[in-house]
């Protein structure tokens, strides 16, 4: 890791809320995402994870009308925060669900170590321990994006205390290091994401995520990911984003769909063309990887309760493309699903 990074170590272990700070090409946000406005009060759990104290970033809304008892647990995507979260959190919360939005450790308003060995279980288990504190026994998941491979694989390594699992077009439908995607290491990932600008976000998340489209709204996400990873801390959260990024490429969930025990919902823009290395996969391996009309189809017939729910025309983010339609159908299926208390 270049020396530079460890420069930064202690004004970023300062707890203090930093300014935002705004220029011509947008605000920078502090490394934990201090001066970015999230839609309801953050509160931090502390915990000690590998050798490391940490604090976790969440939110924790009540039902806004009748409560119904039941608890659902959002997890955010890799490019997203639980803020993104914040018409689903409105939605649920109005139909009588408490709502627990985590910013992953790595993300967001959370902690960013300088020394942490990422993976999906380790993520999982710092989650469970959240909704532990929290006095959550049994919750529903819902995951987008990366969020959904962790979903799965917190619904894995905790089936009793998973409801019901709901997946919006989560990446690891497929496995693209199997399927011929070249390996990047973490040290060309950390470059990567030192060159992270607002545009470039833009530009990507346009043609990948809204299939050529984009609406004025989608600039404070924009803002939101590149505001932190210009800000105080770019170091620490560049070389926190390769390591996540490393993590998800090398940590398949693929193969265990078939091991999923509860009722499970795939959520799925069908325009979506999100596969991770697909920038630098050779011609013959890019023109089949991320392909979600067909992606859906298929891991919904590895999941053994699973249904399918496909937005034609929509993109990788479903919840914020068309959030009515969307919660519609989250909405009808988690009444369907819901267990016997």
């Amino acid at each position: 890791m270049p020396l530079a990074f460890f420069r930064w170590l202690p004004g970023l272990l300062l707890s203090a809320a930093l300014p935002t700070v705004a220029y011509a090409d947008g605000p920078e946000y502090g490394p934990q995402l201090q001066g970015f406005e999230y839609p309801y009060t953050v509160k931090h759990f502390a915990f000690e994870s590998q050798g490391e104290s940490l604090q976790m970033g969440y939110m924790d809304v009540a039902a806004e009308g009748k409560a119904n008892g039941r608890s659902v647990v959002l997890m955010h995507g890799k490019n997203f925060c639980g803020a993104t979260w914040d018409t689903s959190i409105k939605a649920l919360s109005k139909a009588g669900y408490r709502v627990i939005a985590p910013d992953q450790i790595g993300f967001c308003t959370s902690s960013k170590p300088a020394h942490y060995q990422y993976s999906f279980q380790q993520l999982a288990t710092n989650t469970q321990q959240l909704l532990k504190a929290l006095g959550v026994q049994k919750a529903t998941l819902l995951g987008h994006s990366t969020g959904g491979m962790l979903a799965t694989r917190y619904a894995l390594q905790y089936p009793e205390q998973v409801d019901q699992l709901a997946m919006v077009n989560p990446i690891g439908l497929e496995d693209w290091k199997a399927l011929g995607v070249p390996y990047r290491t973490v040290d060309q990932w950390y470059e990567r994401e030192l060159k992270v600008t607002a545009q470039g976000i833009r530009n990507y998340e346009r043609s990948t995520y809204y299939d050529g489209r984009w609406k004025p709204e989608y600039d404070r996400w924009v803002d939101m990911y590149a505001g932190l990873a210009k800000g105080p801390g770019k170091t620490q959260v560049a070389w926190n984003s390769a390591r996540i990024y490393d993590m998800i490429f090398t940590q398949p969930v693929y193969y265990e769909f078939k091991d999923l025990k509860m009722p499970t919902l795939l959520l799925i823009g069908t325009s979506d063309t999100t596969a991770i290395g697909k920038d630098i996969a050779p011609p013959e391996v890019k023109s089949k990887i991320g392909h979600y009309e067909v992606l859906g189809k298929q891991v919904a017939k590895l999941i053994p309760q699973s249904t399918l729910v496909e937005f034609p025309g929509m993109g990788h983010a479903p919840q914020m493309e068309e959030p009515e339609k969307f919660h519609q159908a989250l909405l009808a299926w988690l009444s369907k699903t819901n267990p016997v208390p």
